[in-house]
C-alpha cells in the first residue's frame, strides 16, 4: 500500500467547536499522522498522513462537516510532501 500525505484547509465554522480535537481522534482510529490546527484567518489546516485509503476515509469525514457542532463551507486539499515524515496525530 502506498503511503500518502494530504495538506486540507476547512473553512466555515471550524474554530471554537472541537473541530481539531475531534479531528485526531478520528486521524488516530484511522491510523494517520499529521496535526489539525487553526490559523488566523478562522480556517484549520490538517496534514494527514497515511495509507492512500485512510487518507480518503477523514477527507471524506471532513468533507461531511466533521463533528456535530461544526459547519464546514469549504475544503481545500492538495498533496504535500513533508520534509520529516511526522509522528503521531498533533493539534496545535
Amino acid at each position: 500500500m502506498a503511503e500518502v500525505c494530504s495538506k486540507i484547509w476547512l473553512h466555515g465554522v471550524v474554530q471554537g467547536v472541537g473541530f481539531r480535537y475531534s479531528t485526531q481522534l478520528q486521524a488516530k482510529k484511522l491510523g494517520l499522522n499529521g496535526y489539525a490546527r487553526n490559523l488566523d484567518d478562522g480556517s484549520v489546516e490538517v496534514l494527514a498522513c497515511g495509507e492512500a485509503q485512510q487518507v480518503q476515509a477523514l477527507l471524506a469525514w471532513l468533507k461531511a462537516g466533521g463533528p456535530r457542532s461544526a459547519r464546514v463551507d469549504k475544503v481545500l486539499v492538495e498533496p504535500h510532501q513533508p520534509a520529516q515524515q511526522p509522528h503521531g496525530f498533533t493539534t496545535g
